[in-house]
C-alpha cells in the first residue's frame, strides 16, 4: 500500500534502525587495504558506507535505484565527494572501472530474480579491473534467519530527526524455493498502520559459487562472519570476497 510517510522519513527509519555495526567495518577494512581504490558501492542507499569508503581517501560512486535513499545520502556530511547515481547495475557508467565494487547490508537477496542477479555480476565483471575484488554479503539459508523475524522480537519505536515517532515490526512467509516475503509493519505518530513488502533471495553457498563462476568471477574466500568464521560456525551469513581474474 502507498506510504504515508515521507521518502524522508523513511530514509531516516532506515537510518536508525541499522547503525555502524561489524559489517561496516569489515567492508571498509576491506576496501582499505587498497590505498586510494576507485570503488563502486552498488545498493548503496543512504550512503552509511559510502562516506566512510569517501571519507578513507577513496573514489566512490555510489548507486541506488531508490530516490530517496540517495537524497537522503546527498544531504550528509561529504556527500560532495562521491558521485551518486539513480538506478541499477545497469546504470554503471560504461567508461568507468573500477579496483573494488562492494554491495553491503545484504544488498545482494534484494536482487531477487535469478536474470537480475546474473546481469549484474555481469555489469560488475564488465567494470572491475582485471584483478579488481568483488566483496558482499548474503545471509546462509542454513541459518533460516526469517524464522527470527517475528512482531515479538523485531518490534522497535524510533524518533525521528523531524520529531515524529514511528513504531515498526516485521514478519515473515515462509521460505519458498530460496525466497522469502518480508512484510515490514510501520505506526507514524499513531497513524493507520501501513505495510511494505519486499522479497528476499537466499542463495546457498554453492549458487553463489556458481553463479560467480557463470559471471567470470573467481572466488577467493567464503565466510561465515564477520571474523572470518567458516560457513556454518558463524553468525550465519555468506561473506563472499572474489575477483576478476587479470
Amino acid at each position: 500500500m502507498p506510504s504515508g510517510m515521507t521518502g524522508a522519513q523513511l530514509s531516516a527509519l532506515y537510518d536508525a534502525g541499522n547503525q555502524w555495526a561489524e559489517d561496516d567495518d569489515f567492508f571498509l577494512a576491506f576496501v582499505s587495504e587498497r590505498p586510494n581504490s576507485r570503488v563502486l558501492d552498488l545498493g548503496c542507499g543512504t550512503g552509511r558506507m559510502t562516506l566512510a569508503v569517501a571519507a578513507a581517501g577513496h573514489s566512490v560512486v555510489g548507486i541506488d535505484p531508490n530516490p530517496d535513499s540517495l537524497a537522503a545520502a546527498q544531504r550528509k556530511r561529504g556527500a560532495e565527494a562521491v558521485t551518486w547515481i539513480d538506478g541499477t547495475s545497469a546504470a554503471i557508467p560504461q567508461e568507468a572501472t573500477f579496483d573494488v565494487a562492494i554491495m553491503t547490508a545484504h544488498v545482494a537477496q534484494a536482487i531477487n530474480d535469478d536474470g537480475g542477479w546474473s546481469r549484474t555480476l555481469a555489469d560488475i565483471h564488465r567494470a572491475l579491473v582485471p584483478g579488481g575484488m568483488l566483496v558482499f554479503d548474503s545471509r546462509d539459508p542454513a541459518a533460516r534467519a526469517w524464522e527470527h523475524w517475528t512482531p515479538a522480537k523485531t518490534r522497535r519505536v524510533h524518533t525521528l530527526p523531524d520529531g515524529s515517532m514511528v513504531e515498526a515490526w516485521i514478519e515473515c512467509a515462509a521460505e519458498t524455493g530460496g525466497l522469502v516475503a518480508l512484510t515490514e509493519h510501520r505506526l507514524c505518530n499513531g497513524s493507520t498502520e501501513e505495510t511494505e513488502t519486499s522479497v528476499l533471495a537466499f542463495r546457498t553457498e554453492d549458487q553463489l559459487r556458481h553463479d560467480l563462476n557463470s559471471a567470470g568471477f573467481t572466488v577467493n574466500h567464503l565466510y561465515g562472519g564477520w571474523a572470518g568464521e567458516d560457513v556454518g560456525s558463524g553468525q550465519g551469513e555468506l561473506i563472499v570476497i572474489a575477483h576478476k581474474p587479470a
